[in-house]
């Protein structure tokens, strides 16, 4: 028999109760039941929450009165906070019982991390479907990322294409890097007024890509175990990944599998010309870009917990 969980959301995406989380909790066992925040057994606090925007909807004058019915409220029945992150911000960024985000060496059971990325692997094998990837056209496919990139990207048009909504630092800086050794050309907003918003561009990442031997790819900001999905979808549409990250990249993917522009950038990026003059891209086709195949496990193992003590 099917638990019933009831969870309520603050500052989540608008697409959260579609994503893996709630999908791998309806997998252990329970039935969720989406609701407000008084009646709710889990809170699910995510990046884009303001303390006092559950207020929102309550007139100025009557809020100091549905605070105190709150706190009153909350002393016969507290429900479990869950901090769960997809943006760079710290797994304490908001004070929680648990939390989920991309931080690295957090010694805490209360903490568990779980990169953005893998909200957009094919699970199916694990018994976990549903999930999408509507940006990019298709979910990443485990095998893909497993094999080495291959041949097929030095048969492309020599030339990158970057996603963006903004062209904002490091990103500009990064493109006029590239430029002198290949065309960089823009997708998004920033560079077509007519697309309003990423979600619905008129177009796919992996469409796109297809005319394309690089990827430029840059994680917005850098930060110890932030790696989003735009490194191995890179990957997946046959393209070299360049990016911006960190050395501790290699947690996640191989880090010979990318060409990262961070450690270029003490030598004003003068390592480029040789790279690019003596086709020493070409080594990039022998590396797959995941080395070992990630799994939901330990992130379910980490939810059960959750879940027992949500109900209990």
């Amino acid at each position: 028999m099917r638990k019933t969980i009831r969870i309520a959301t603050s500052g989540v995406a608008e697409d959260y109760r579609q994503s893996l989380v709630p999908l791998i909790i309806q997998s252990l066992g329970y039935a969720i039941e989406w609701t407000p925040a008084g009646k709710a057994d889990l809170i699910v606090f995510g990046p884009f929450f303001k303390p006092g925007q559950e207020l929102r909807w309550v007139p100025r004058p009557l809020r100091p009165a549905v605070q105190a019915f709150n706190r009153r409220l909350e002393s016969v029945h507290r429900p479990l906070t869950l901090f769960h992150t997809a943006e760079n911000l710290r797994h304490d960024h908001i004070p929680c019982d648990y939390a989920l985000s991309f931080d690295l060496a957090v010694n805490d059971p209360k903490h568990f991390r779980f990169p953005y990325w893998m909200e957009m692997v094919d699970w199916s094998h694990e018994g976990i479907t549903g999930n999408t990837n509507p940006r990019f056209g298709s979910l990443l496919k485990m095998e893909r990322l497993m094999q080495p990139l291959g041949n097929r990207f030095l048969k492309k048009p020599r030339k990158a294409a970057i996603f963006a909504s903004h062209i904002r630092e490091p990103r500009a800086t990064l493109m006029r890097a590239l430029q002198p050794h290949i065309e960089v050309q823009g997708f998004g907003s920033v560079f077509d007024s007519k697309v309003a918003h990423h979600s619905n561009s008129g177009f796919t990442k992996v469409d796109v890509l297809k005319d394309f031997a690089f990827n430029l790819c840059p994680e917005n900001s850098m930060y110890p175990g932030y790696y989003t999905e735009k490194i191995p979808e890179a990957f997946m549409a046959d393209c070299l990944p360049v990016t911006w990250t960190d050395s501790n990249v290699a947690v996640d993917f191989n880090p010979n599998a990318m060409l990262n522009l961070a450690p270029l950038m003490a030598e004003e990026f003068a390592p480029l010309s040789t790279l690019f003059a003596s086709n020493g891209i070409s080594a990039y086709a022998e590396e797959p870009v995941l080395l070992r195949p990630p799994t939901l496990s330990g992130l379910k193992h980490f939810l059960a917990t959750l879940l027992r003590d949500s109900v209990t």
